[in-house]
């Protein structure tokens, strides 16, 4: 998870309200309206979200100029800096916050998965193997993204205030995204998303899609915003990253090689795996959040039970997950390569206990459990990048 801090860009000669006089300006937040109806924001809302954020700092000075304020546009233009700031910078900057709205860590997990499992389905049936299926493959691969970049968008869009505290780096919520950009941004991800699906996989994978960006939507949006319900809210994650992602995945690339849908050993262990994966993931991102979840009363374990407390049981449970996958190598060789298994997850699940370790030794220290949480994200690639081989 990109956890690193990335303060927004912010120009004192941009937001100083300019009289004579002595002043000192207090700190304000961004003020953003929030529609309260499920489907408002594709309405009468989304018109009227405001595109100019004021950002002020504390200071004292003296200015002699006009009595009317200069207020900052933070639209599509990153963190606007100002007319003398070079194009290409701007594009930069805009490209740097399109990519963090994006989260990052998700896109990883989803390009992984998606392309291990194709990898799968072609070394069961090699034979079957066609060029010509290539572009269907990165359209595919291309939805996914954009299915991806849906969910974690509008979740960015409906938790400003809590990402203020808990992640201030996130494009919006730095004020390096207007509300209104990543209004339009998540509605081009579904809409490409629909689009390339029901052209290009049939009806079955495009419900299975819609089904997926439909638990997307309530998890975040008002009036369910299932997050603020710890079992609802890992239910939906486990399900989304778990179950529909690897099952999903492989249904559309046998029936794109013209076959029925059949499991297959390895792929029922991937998508058993990977779904309670899913759940530690699920349990776990709340980890760094709890000065923030607790500010906006957003109910998680972590709140809940405790930091110390959940990240034991997000452990157990991986090494639940580590210590089942070795007993299936040792009891079904016929299914599984044995020699690749059993050490790969007795690595995986020793680096994991000293990482637990490490947490410990550092009392839980907010950089300590972020650092954490993104070694449980890289478990989770490499579970992936493992997968076509066992």
């Amino acid at each position: 998870m990109e956890l690193s801090s990335s303060s927004s860009s912010l120009y004192a000669h941009s937001i100083i309200p300019t009289w004579n006089s002595s002043f000192k300006l207090p700190i304000a937040a961004n003020s953003t309206n929030k529609p309260s109806l499920f489907f408002s924001p594709f309405s009468k809302h989304l018109p009227s979200i405001a595109l100019s954020h004021h950002h002020y700092s504390t200071f004292s000075t003296h200015v002699s100029t006009s009595k009317r304020p200069i207020s900052i546009r933070a639209c599509s233009e990153v963190g606007a800096a100002g007319s003398d700031r070079p194009f290409v910078d701007k594009v930069l900057d805009l490209k740097d916050a399109c990519w963090r709205f994006l989260r990052p860590h998700t896109i990883r997990g989803t390009t992984l998965g998606s392309v291990a499992l194709v990898s799968r389905a072609l070394i069961e049936n090699s034979n079957m193997i066609k060029w010509s299926l290539l572009l269907k493959a990165f359209s595919g691969l291309f939805a996914l993204i954009c299915g991806n970049g849906y969910i974690v968008g509008i979740n960015q869009i409906y938790d400003i205030s809590i990402d203020k505290v808990n992640k201030p780096y996130l494009p919006i919520a730095a004020g390096d995204l207007s509300v209104q950009s990543a209004w339009l941004l998540v509605i081009f991800f579904a809409a490409a998303g629909l689009l390339i699906v029901g052209l290009n996989f049939g009806p079955f994978i495009f419900s299975l899609y819609s089904f997926g960006l439909f638990l997307g939507t309530i998890y975040s949006v008002p009036p369910l915003r299932m997050k603020r319900f710890p079992v609802a809210a890992f239910l939906i994650i486990a399900t989304v990253r778990g179950f529909l992602l690897n099952f999903g995945v492989y249904y559309a690339t046998r029936a794109a090689l013209g076959l029925a849908f059949e499991w297959s050993s390895p792929v029922v262990f991937i998508t058993t795996f990977v779904t309670f994966f899913a759940l530690v993931i699920a349990i776990t991102k709340d980890l760094p959040d709890v000065e923030g979840d607790r500010r906006y009363q957003i109910s998680t374990f972590a709140t809940k039970l405790g930091v110390r407390n959940i990240a034991f049981l997000g452990s157990g449970i991986l090494l639940m997950n580590y210590v089942v996958t070795i007993l299936a190598a040792i009891y079904m060789p016929q299914a599984f390569r044995r020699w690749l298994l059993i050490p790969a997850h007795t690595i995986f699940a020793s680096s994991l206990i000293y990482q637990v370790q490490i947490l410990e030794k550092a009392n839980y220290t907010k950089d300590a459990i972020s650092g954490f949480y993104r070694f449980i994200w890289n478990l989770f690639y490499a579970e992936y990048a493992l997968f076509p081989f066992i």
